[in-house]
């Protein structure tokens, strides 16, 4: 009886810590798609800021986005269909070109 019992305790106590690492590796693969999916280039402050796996640092040089949109370090844009257009304070072009609004937290979080 007492080996049925330590042997349950045995079972009970390795499925626990198997589920505390399966939860701790999907928290991490959770934030790093997080990370990633904030990955743009936003105009604050006047500037342009390349936002990169939570990093944020100036733009230092034109860049493509994978739609084919030129993103100028003016904050100048070229889009593939020849439009262009000026972006302004708070506004942020993610990694595919697509064009969205700061979050006025993210903003602040940045200074």
């Amino acid at each position: 009886m007492k080996k049925i019992l330590v042997l349950l305790c045995v079972i009970t106590l390795s499925t626990a810590a198997f589920a505390q690492e399966k939860m701790e590796k999907m928290d991490k693969m959770k934030s790093e798609k997080m990370a990633k999916s904030d990955d743009g280039i936003m105009m604050k402050d006047g500037k342009m800021m390349v936002m990169k796996n939570g990093e944020t640092m100036q733009m230092d040089k034109d860049m493509k986005m994978s739609n084919g949109t030129m993103v100028m370090t003016d904050g100048s844009m070229k889009m593939k269909n020849g439009k262009t257009m000026m972006m302004k304070d708070g506004e942020m072009i993610k990694m595919n070109g697509k064009m969205s609004k700061m979050k006025m937290d993210k903003m602040k979080d940045d200074k």
